[in-house]
């Protein structure tokens, strides 16, 4: 995926960022801030991506295999931070703002394993002044845990196909977007499920899935309407803003163009 992505951004004269969309260090996170991991899985195979890479953290990040319950090991991704010349996660969420010309995009990256576990209110009422404060051409907002998906987990609200739970089905989650992302940001991309999806827009915001950098689940038809959805190969999403129009194309493993779409706000 690493060598697709620097073959694509080479060929349209370079990228600015990439969005890393949690469960970054599998299967249970890192014990320090110099855990050898971060070479293997991170430094090792991006080594020849120079830019930076926003990061989000995911249910293993926090360890447990995917329990998600050490909350700990957070900080560590977090400190790993001052080491990397491209690894950019200062807080557990935050916002980052990039320009190019006149166009510019604000970046906001959730940390849904506390939404999930806790609701996480504080975080709930900084997104949603952040938002209502930004002035950016895009409002990018970027988390790890899925709001709609056809995928193994699914639907927030039904995690599983169980309803009712909060904890369990991710009602916390489901929450926390229609409070804090439905209508106010433009689009919010995730990982969580393993596969591909870009979903069609159900609160006046884009929802795009791509968790398939490393690993890939199958799709489980929880009849969500999608606009593309693909579990076969890994892949990626290569996204490309002008003025108030976005350009998303979604690539497999081999270098295939599955899928492209373009919309404005």
């Amino acid at each position: 995926v690493a060598q697709i992505v620097q073959a694509e951004c080479d060929a349209r004269g370079g990228c600015m960022f990439a969005l890393y969309l949690g469960d970054n260090i599998y299967d249970s996170g890192v014990d320090s801030a110099m855990d050898a991991q971060f070479q293997s899985k991170f430094e090792v195979p991006y080594a020849a991506l120079t830019f930076p890479f926003y990061i989000t953290l995911g249910n293993h990040d926090y360890g447990g295999g995917g329990i998600g319950y050490e909350f700990f090991k957070g900080a560590y991704q977090v400190d790993y931070t001052m080491y990397s010349n491209k690894w950019v996660l200062p807080d557990r969420y935050y916002k980052q703002s990039v320009s190019a010309g006149s166009t510019t995009v604000d970046l906001f990256s959730l940390d849904t394993n506390s939404v999930m576990y806790t609701g996480a209110s504080t975080q709930l009422s900084w997104i949603q002044s952040e938002l209502a404060a930004s002035t950016a051409t895009w409002k990018l907002v970027f988390g790890h845990h899925t709001y709609v998906s056809n995928g193994q987990h699914g639907n927030a609200g039904e995690y599983e196909g169980i309803p009712g739970i909060p904890i369990v089905s991710g009602g916390n989650v489901e929450n926390f977007i229609e409070a804090g992302v439905c209508g106010a940001a433009d689009v919010y991309f995730c990982g969580h499920d393993h596969n591909r999806q870009w979903l069609q827009p159900t609160c006046g915001t884009e929802f795009v899935v791509s968790g398939t950098a490393a690993k890939s689940t199958g799709l489980q038809n929880r009849g969500t309407p999608t606009f593309f959805e693909d579990d076969q190969l890994g892949g990626f999403f290569l996204g490309e803003i002008s003025g108030n129009t976005m350009t998303g194309w979604f690539y497999d493993e081999q270098g295939t163009l599955e899928y492209t779409r373009t919309v404005t706000n």
